[in-house]
């Protein structure tokens, strides 16, 4: 090995390094990427129909934002509190309804034998007491969050002046293609947030109104948990129906298959109509690269990994694409 070559592998390892230390300002730097992306997207439809600055446009997104987020917290805050308390009583009736159908199948004594310890309520409720505790101290995570948000309000403020501390620190020669790169990345992660968006609150509307139908108590707090979770692909939409489903066996196991077939028509409608024609002008992620990247990156990093796993398997995919694909690859 050379100087030159024992220079550059000190090198990458001292970037992994320090990219790993610095892993959550990254986190942080990246989400508000994420978020400024999706005000540039309001803000960019804002002046399609008024023509008026960028600072004024953010102002009108915000309060439009904010109000909204008002209106729905004073709409819907109060069933949701009730509602959470109520499954707080549901709970251990639902693990008791699980054990008498364990008892009444002679095939499944076994199994009830071995888990009976797991779905003691007084085994579970400490341990939710301590997720609930974890959750409302977590005021770094609360302190990183408006960090994030008010990172995003200053990058969407002057974008262009980013991308020019981007570009010019990359060689003149490839300026061009880093600025196309640049572009198609905002694109398709602008198309990716737009289209999640709608396929989500699509989501959270038929649940709701289909739980509602059904009678299906609790139907606020499941149809929010689903529309939530199908902005995580795969692994979202069937953990989200676990809670609906639960609460319908505690009525009647025919309520409950009536909620399964509703659950799996939502989730065939938006896996295989909706989002695919939302996403058809932009990065459409294969089931396999989605699910690959939140287990990855869950691992290294928790929740919020999972949480930005999918907008940046978006960025990599355009990356891959453009550079290593068409730059490298096609040449060789």
């Amino acid at each position: 090995m050379n100087s030159r070559t024992i220079l550059a592998t000190l090198t990458f390892l001292f970037a992994t390094f320090l990219t790993w230390q610095l892993r959550w300002v990254l986190l942080v730097v990246f989400g508000a990427i994420v978020i400024a992306v999706g005000f540039d997207v309001l803000i960019k439809k804002i002046q399609s129909f008024i023509h008026i600055g960028r600072e004024l446009s953010l102002a009108i997104v915000l309060t439009l934002l904010i109000s909204g987020g008002l209106i729905m917290y004073i709409f819907l805050a109060p069933e949701l509190v009730n509602q959470t308390k109520d499954l707080e009583t549901l709970a251990p009736n639902l693990l008791d309804k699980l054990k008498s159908i364990l008892d009444s199948e002679l095939k499944l004594l076994n199994l009830q034998d071995s888990i009976s310890e797991i779905l003691s309520w007084d085994r579970i409720q400490p341990i939710g007491n301590q997720l609930l505790g974890f959750a409302g101290g977590a005021a770094n995570i609360i302190f990183q969050f408006l960090l994030t948000i008010l990172l995003a309000i200053l990058l969407v403020l002057d974008p262009n002046s980013h991308r020019k501390i981007l570009i010019s620190i990359t060689p003149k020669s490839k300026r061009k293609t880093i600025t196309e790169l640049l572009d198609q990345c905002r694109n398709a992660l602008g198309g990716w947030l737009t289209g999640m968006t709608i396929s989500a609150a699509s989501v959270f509307l038929l649940t709701w109104a289909g739980l509602v139908f059904l009678k299906v108590p609790l139907a606020l707090l499941s149809a929010l948990i689903c529309g939530i979770l199908t902005f995580v692909p795969t692994i979202g939409p069937s953990t989200a129906s676990l809670l609906p489903l639960g609460v319908s066996l505690l009525i009647s196991p025919s309520l409950m298959i009536q909620v399964l077939i509703l659950r799996l028509a939502i989730q065939n409608l938006e896996a295989f109509l909706l989002t695919p024609l939302l996403l058809r002008k932009t990065v459409n992620l294969l089931p396999t690269v989605a699910l690959t990247s939140q287990l990855s990156l869950g691992v290294l990093l928790g929740l919020p990994g999972v949480l930005i796993a999918l907008p940046l398997a978006v960025v990599l995919q355009v990356g891959m694409q453009k550079i290593l694909v068409k730059e490298v690859m096609d040449r060789w």
